[in-house]
């Protein structure tokens, strides 16, 4: 992990994209992607104060193919096929179903520690509303809840749109 690190950058922030997007299900999550397509617009600023990375349990071509399909640049895309990672930091559950996880790690010289993690998935939630966790970095759900109509419960992101 100390690899991940650039000089001069203590602090990490590593997110559990949901790559595949289930077990029955090998294709990557829409609300992910439409997360990261944000994201990878600010990546050029993100990294100018944190470290910043991806990791999907997808193998390295097929991460890569849909980041080209997407357009990505800016995001640092990691593969944790044949790891332990997600599991180890809430990414993956008991049945090895993948979660959208957010960690944050503090580097202190040598040592790394894990500082912080988006554990609200498992709050109980709002009748008729998603986990809140992560959401908070996701610019399209913060629009949305300035407006009369709010979130909704009709409308999911989707990889591409007729």
């Amino acid at each position: 992990m100390s690899e991940l690190f650039v000089r001069g950058l203590n602090t990490l922030v590593i997110y559990n994209f949901m790559f595949p997007r289930a077990l029955d299900d090998e294709g990557p999550c829409p609300s992910c992607t439409s997360m990261l397509d944000a994201l990878d617009g600010a990546a050029q600023h993100i990294t100018q104060r944190i470290n910043f990375a991806v990791v999907a349990k997808a193998p390295v071509p097929r991460l890569l193919a849909h980041a080209h399909q997407r357009g990505w640049r800016g995001l640092r895309l990691l593969s944790s096929a044949g790891t332990t990672y997600n599991r180890d930091y809430f990414g993956e559950d008991i049945e090895g179903a993948q979660r959208p996880m957010l960690n944050v790690f503090r580097r202190e010289g040598e040592v790394i520690r894990h500082f912080w993690g988006s554990e609200l998935f498992d709050a109980p939630t709002e009748p008729g509303q998603e986990p809140r966790h992560i959401d908070s970095i996701d610019p399209q759900w913060n629009l949305f809840d300035f407006t009369p109509e709010g979130r909704g419960t009709d409308w999911y992101p989707e990889l591409s749109y007729s």
